[in-house]
């Protein structure tokens, strides 16, 4: 008797965890956004880049705020044929922004801070100094600020200016792209 109300209760007890829904904490991913870069870096003219990123909320705090992880990338090159010397730059980023979005309906400004690693290469050949390579990987502050078009459609767009202090790296971004909105 015994073994049968402990196989029942277990039964049961089984049903109720699989016909219960999983508790999950609300909010998650509301989007994604793909954007090409004007990259401004200290002591170099501007080039372009490109990135994507993932638009994260959690209910459970502020409306307004919305978290960013990002990856981005950029390569910049430069050739002289007549000396025989060539130059290559690139930089590849991972990041995490968080922004506060202003209240809006059509276009809604927003403002926010994060943390990046980047990971820089550089690439020299030169007749007199032959091949050189030069590879290390920082951290840094990002700070951004924009506006987005069409926050409340399907698709929408924005542009914002985003830059990345990294010591000796200072870097100066206008981004603008598609948007996705869940």
């Amino acid at each position: 008797m015994r073994r049968l109300t402990a196989c029942s209760f277990a039964a049961l007890a089984a049903l109720a965890l699989c016909s219960a829904p999983p508790a999950r904490a609300a909010g998650g991913l509301t989007g994604l956004d793909i954007m090409t870069s004007t990259v401004f870096q200290e002591g170099q003219s501007s080039f372009s880049g490109l990135a994507i990123r993932g638009r994260l909320h959690d209910e459970r705090l502020l409306d307004n705020v919305e978290f960013l992880p990002t990856v981005e990338y950029w390569r910049n090159s430069s050739s002289v044929s007549a000396f025989g010397l060539s130059a290559i730059r690139r930089d590849a980023t991972l990041g995490a922004d968080a922004r506060w979005m202003f209240p809006g309906e059509a276009w809604r400004f927003y403002g926010g801070a994060g943390l990046a690693v980047h990971f820089i290469s550089n690439e020299v050949n030169a007749p007199s100094l032959g091949h050189k390579n030069d590879s290390l990987t920082k951290g840094g502050l990002a700070l951004l600020g924009g506006v987005s078009f069409g926050t409340k459609s399907r698709l929408g767009n924005f542009i914002e200016a985003k830059g990345h202090l990294i010591g000796d790296f200072k870097q100066l971004k206008i981004n603008m792209g598609l948007s996705w909105n869940k």
